[in-house]
């Protein structure tokens, strides 16, 4: 992909370095002031590059030079090397990008707006999930000799049972876990800036209390509450733990627990929720504590109809 640089902390590709200032900073706007997410921001980035670097080979090097027929032979060819998912994904960023451009008048019209994605429906999540003898297993091997096992042990039970996901985990201070009517409660921030204030499953209490307790960390309300540890030694470093260790943590812990499931950073909430589903809860409930707007989205998540699955393939007596 040709890209021109703007300053030493920009770089934009040669179809928006050849528009006009206004059109650049339309540009830039678009994945400073209108994404907040860095996760959504980061994905979009990489869309809008490949879109636009993908044109600047094929001579379409301005704006005004990308048309339908152009989005369309970009998705066509993502779909033979990317899934249904993350095609739509990316025509999706591509396509709101330039409504953005379109409503601050850099552009005529979305060359992307009449672009179909590829055909996709799910009705059963592809997050792996573990069965609740797995996730007692894998809780129960993590030792707690260490302040490392018991921060590891504290934050895969509060994924499990509140249905955080790892970034509103990770990124938890001290004072997110508080007393309130004689219980532990914890506060996580999620996706669009919504705050939950959920009360703590006894097991997980134990597991806080314990983990920060430990590592004394009553003191500093401000601190991230899961840090990584300063190199050779047992002592927090003061920095919140990045994604990607928690995700390298996690497959560690399962490895040493002798759980043979493919587990991942979302594998906890899924969990979760289908336990908590199995267990009598509602759907309506667990998308509420799970922070999803809509229930078909934690239907994602509920894995009950694996076990009817199984009993049923079992009938097959041969």
């Amino acid at each position: 992909m040709s890209l021109v640089t703007v300053s030493d902390a920009e770089i934009l590709p040669v179809a928006i370095s050849k528009s006009a200032e206004r059109v650049r900073t339309r540009f830039l706007e678009f994945f400073t002031a209108q994404i907040r997410n860095p996760n959504t921001r980061r994905s979009y980035v990489k869309a809008a590059s490949e879109f636009l670097g993908w044109c600047d080979v094929r001579g379409a090097q301005s704006l005004d030079a990308i048309t339908p027929i152009h989005v369309a032979g970009w998705v066509e060819e993502l779909t033979g090397s990317h899934s249904a998912p993350t095609v739509k994904q990316r025509l999706a960023a591509v396509r709101h990008l330039f409504d953005w451009l379109v409503t601050g008048q850099a552009m005529a019209s979305n060359p992307a707006h009449s672009v179909r994605g590829p055909k996709h429906s799910r009705r059963r999540g592809k997050t792996p999930v573990l069965s609740s003898e797995e996730a007692r297993q894998l809780l129960d091997s993590i030792s707690t000799d260490t302040l490392i096992g018991k921060r590891d042990r504290a934050l895969i039970g509060l994924m499990t049972y509140t249905f955080a996901r790892i970034g509103a985990a990770t990124s938890m201070e001290v004072r997110d876990v508080y007393s309130q009517n004689r219980r532990l409660w914890v506060r996580l921030h999620e996706k669009g800036g919504k705050q939950v204030e959920l009360p703590c499953h006894h097991s997980l209490e134990a597991y806080l209390d314990d983990f920060i307790e430990a590592a004394g960390l009553q003191g500093t309300p401000r601190a991230p509450l899961f840090q990584t540890i300063r190199r050779g030694t047992d002592q927090f470093s003061g920095n919140p733990l990045p994604q990607a260790n928690a995700y390298a943590m996690i497959q560690r812990r399962a490895v040493a627990a002798g759980i043979s499931t493919a587990v991942c950073n979302h594998t906890f909430r899924a969990t979760g929720i289908t336990a908590y589903l199995k267990n009598g809860g509602t759907l309506e409930k667990a998308a509420n504590i799970a922070n999803h707007s809509s229930t078909r989205t934690t239907q994602l998540y509920d894995r009950r109809s694996d076990d009817v699955s199984l009993d049923e393939v079992e009938r097959i007596l041969i």
